[in-house]
């Protein structure tokens, strides 16, 4: 059985109860939970969501066709199935929450892509492939959740192979932010740390990999968590009939703030980085 770190442990149990499954599978419709690129202020996160995932598979071109992938931090599994259906990409989604597994299972099968798209209960600590088994490894607004991203950045290493991409977005402190701004936000997470874009690129080039590309975004982090605390408030009584508690309610709405007043204080960073490793 695998073992799980603090950081991790605490990603899992927020993940798996039911008021996040809740939360999340009725506000993203449940097949993705990640930052989205908004083309205007009153767009759905669902539709900015999907544009999100459209657009890192189009800077991936026809790297990605075919090819062997692994998403850490997969969530429902909404990438790799977009990945599979319109790349043909062979994907394994490797994501702690089995209460989300079990709905990306049940999708992929509905779909028709069990052959194409792999669901793994694990974490990205502990990767459970050998090395050089990946043509690309992809994540999305996960690897925050970890209290060790050094480590998952030598899992990803490991597992791609000489020539591979890896392609990803995390919510991150920008390079310049001021010590202890981002507490709220920390607090919120129950992390103790951010990573920001230099430390990717730090890190990862000391693992033998290369910057192609940070296609910055930074300004639609205010616009998603401030668009889903108005979502949020606007069906509230909703949510609260589907079995969501008062507190998690008001917890939520206190931290999505806490990320929108930090995003509009220039302290946070989000984009799609592209790596290549040599």
């Amino acid at each position: 059985m695998t073992q799980y770190s603090d950081a991790v442990k605490t990603a899992q149990a927020y993940y798996n109860s039911d008021d996040a499954e809740n939360f999340y599978s009725r506000l993203w419709g449940g097949e993705d939970i990640h930052i989205g690129l908004y083309q205007s202020e009153s767009e759905p996160v669902i539709e900015a969501s999907n544009r999100t995932v459209a657009r890192m598979c189009e800077k991936l071109g026809d790297d990605l066709k075919g090819a062997r992938v692994l998403d850490i931090g997969g969530g429902y599994g909404g990438s790799a199935r977009f990945m599979a259906e319109h790349y043909g990409a062979e994907v394994v989604s490797l994501n702690l929450s089995e209460v989300q597994n079990e709905r990306g299972r049940r999708q992929n099968a509905d779909r028709g892509l069990d052959k194409l798209v792999t669901i793994v209960d694990g974490d990205f600590e502990n990767v459970p492939y050998d090395a050089d088994t990946f043509d690309i490894v992809w994540s999305q607004d996960a690897m925050l959740h970890s209290g060790d991203r050094i480590r998952v950045l030598e899992e990803v290493a490991r597992v791609l192979k000489p020539g591979g991409i890896f392609i990803f977005t995390d919510p991150m402190q920008h390079d310049d932010c001021p010590p202890d701004v981002l507490q709220p936000v920390l607090a919120r997470i129950q992390l103790e740390t951010m990573g920001s874009p230099g430390f990717y690129q730090r890190e990862l080039e000391k693992r033998g990999f290369r910057l192609r590309e940070f296609e910055d975004h930074t300004h639609q982090v205010p616009r998603h968590y401030g668009g889903i605390r108005e979502t949020l408030e606007s069906r509230e009584e909703e949510l609260r009939d589907s079995a969501i508690s008062n507190d998690y309610i008001t917890n939520m709405k206190n931290g999505l703030q806490h990320w929108v007043d930090a995003g509009n204080a220039g302290h946070l960073s989000w984009g799609i980085m592209i790596f290549d490793k040599q």
